[in-house]
């Protein structure tokens, strides 16, 4: 009779160094590059490593615009995944980076803080929860957080597409 083998879930994520991080950051920071070398879209580039991620930042250079039709959702969204996806074919580990193209993150952020606020408003106005649309990881941690400040639980549910953030009083 065989032993089952119990494997630990990969931590290789929380254990990059700074270093790592940064080193992958600079991985999608030149697929990036290529990408709007092709496309004839300006911008600057900076790689940080801050909370366990690589944070790829696109900013537009002098009176460039054309980095604006790049700053939508859906758009940062893809090339964040096709980023990521060049990080693990150069590196074989699944990269947890973050794009932010022509400030969207700080754009979404707010929409997302304009959500919240809207979902506490029907819960102080007797609502038992609050459902928000279905979102990604990250920005179901910055609505967890954004929850938590306001004195307020929220808790994740649903499955892939559809998970979701549930609010309701603490």
């Amino acid at each position: 009779m065989s032993e089952d083998v119990q494997v630990e879930p990969a931590t290789a994520e929380e254990e990059r160094s700074e270093q790592e991080l940064l080193d992958e950051g600079d991985l999608a920071a030149d697929y990036i590059e290529e990408l709007l070398d092709i496309a004839e879209i300006g911008g600057a580039i900076d790689v940080d490593a801050r909370s366990g991620r690589a944070y790829v930042t696109v900013t537009e250079e002098d009176d460039d615009t054309s980095l604006r039709k790049l700053a939508k959702p859906e758009i940062v969204s893809a090339l964040q995944e096709l980023s990521r996806l060049a990080v693990q074919g150069r590196t074989g580990r699944f990269s947890r980076l973050i794009l932010d193209v022509g400030g969207s993150r700080d754009a979404r952020a707010a929409e997302l803080a304009a959500l919240v606020d809207h979902a506490i408003t029907r819960i102080e106005e007797g609502a038992a929860s609050a459902s928000l649309p279905p979102m990604s990881s990250y920005e179901r941690k910055i609505v967890h957080d954004l929850v938590a400040e306001r004195g307020f639980a929220s808790e994740s549910e649903g499955e892939g597409r559809d998970r979701h953030t549930v609010i309701t009083r603490l």
